[in-house]
């Protein structure tokens, strides 16, 4: 950000330097360019600041957040049946192979391709 003000301040001395001033057309066109990038200037470093700001602010929700996540998935049985048997079959209605839990085979299933329902009657092995 210095270097913005930096050029700006140099712009300023050249134009003292050379003696432009506000009694020509041109001396208040390039006066006036020099002072609205200076307000340029202004502006970008307040955004930087405030930038800054919401960073920091986002990294302690981000933080917080995961304290949540921990305690509340902490507390979650994340165990899955291993055993589970499944009955490949094909979908009357699409024709796609799916796979129905074998302890189900008695409640009607929805195909995960047509979503058409498919009702089975086979019988358990």
């Amino acid at each position: 950000m210095e270097h913005l003000y930096e050029k700006i301040s140099y712009l300023t001395g050249l134009a003292e330097g050379l003696g432009i001033d506000n009694k020509s057309k041109e001396g208040k066109l390039l006066l006036h360019i020099i002072d609205t990038l200076e307000d340029f200037a202004d502006t970008i470093s307040e955004l930087s600041g405030e930038q800054e700001e919401l960073s920091d602010y986002i990294d302690y929700i981000d933080e917080d957040l995961a304290d949540v996540e921990d305690e509340v998935y902490e507390n979650l049985d994340y165990e899955y049946e291993d055993d589970i048997d499944y009955i490949e079959m094909e979908c009357p209605h699409c024709k796609e192979t799916v796979y129905l839990d074998k302890n189900l085979l008695d409640e009607d299933a929805v195909c995960p391709n047509c979503l058409e329902t498919i009702v089975c009657d086979c019988v358990e092995e």
